[in-house]
C-alpha cells in the first residue's frame, strides 16, 4: 500500500457511522473535509476533542467543511461515548463517527500506532494516533497531523490551516509564520513584479522574494 503524503488522493472506503453508512467519497461530495481519528473511546483526551470541535462546528461550516470522527471501537460504543461528551461538553455532537474496531480504515490510512507497545486495546491490538487529514473537494490530502496518544489538538490550528488552504487555493499569495485570518498575507514567489504591481498595486516590498499585501477578499 503506497505511503499518504500531502498531494495523494484520499483513499476511498465504506462504512458504518453513528449517522449511518457512508462512501466517503461520495460523502465529501463537493466540499472540503477534516478525517480525524481517536484511540479509543471514553478516553479523556479524546472526550475533550470531540466536545471542542462540536461546539467549533460552526467555524467550519463556514468554511465548507465536514467533520468526520474515527475510532477503532464499534457503534453502540459510539453512541454510549457521545452521550458522554455532549453531557460533559454541554453541546450536542452531529457529526459522524465512523466505526473501525477491524482497524479497516485505520489501516488504509496508516493511522495505527505500531511503534508505542503502549498504545493497545485490551485484546493487545494497536489502537490509532490523534491523526489529521485535511481533504480538498477533490479528494486531495492537504494538510497531515499527527500527535501521540497523550497529546490534545489545537483546533484553532486546524482552523486556521484550512482558511490558509482555502486563500492560497483562490490568490496568488502563502501565508507567512503565524499568520491568522484577516493578517498580511506574502505574494507567491512565482508572481513576477509586474503581475504584483498589477494584482496588489499596495503591496509592500522588502526584499525582491519576500513582498507583503493585506488579505485578499
Amino acid at each position: 500500500m503506497p505511503t499518504l503524503r500531502l498531494g495523494s488522493t484520499a483513499p476511498d472506503f465504506e462504512a458504518e457511522t453513528t449517522a449511518g453508512p457512508i462512501k466517503f467519497h461520495e460523502w465529501i461530495g463537493d466540499s472540503w473535509a477534516i478525517l480525524f481519528s481517536h484511540p479509543d473511546d471514553f478516553t479523556p483526551v479524546c472526550t475533550t476533542e470531540l466536545a471542542e470541535v462540536s461546539r467549533r462546528a460552526p467555524d467550519f461550516e463556514k468554511r465548507g467543511v465536514k467533520l468526520i470522527g474515527l475510532s477503532a471501537n464499534g457503534l453502540q460504543s459510539h453512541h454510549e461515548w457521545v452521550k458522554d461528551i455532549n453531557e460533559w461538553g454541554k453541546t450536542e455532537v452531529k457529526f459522524p463517527i465512523i466505526a473501525d474496531p477491524e482497524r479497516k480504515v485505520a489501516t488504509l490510512y496508516d493511522m495505527l500506532d505500531y511503534q508505542d507497545a503502549t498504545n493497545v486495546d485490551k485484546k493487545g491490538l494497536p489502537l490509532t494516533v490523534r491523526t489529521v487529514f485535511i481533504i480538498d473537494p477533490k479528494k486531495i490530502i492537504r494538510l497531515l497531523l499527527s500527535y501521540p496518544a497523550a497529546t490534545g489538538r489545537n483546533f484553532d490550528e486546524i482552523i486556521r490551516s484550512v482558511s490558509s488552504l482555502q486563500l492560497t487555493d483562490k490568490h496568488r499569495v502563502t501565508t507567512p509564520a503565524n499568520w491568522k485570518q484577516g493578517d498580511d498575507v506574502v505574494i507567491h514567489a512565482a508572481v513576477s513584479p509586474e503581475d504584483a504591481k498589477r494584482l496588489f498595486p499596495n503591496h509592500t516590498e522588502f526584499r525582491p522574494y519576500l513582498r507583503t499585501t493585506s488579505q485578499p477578499q
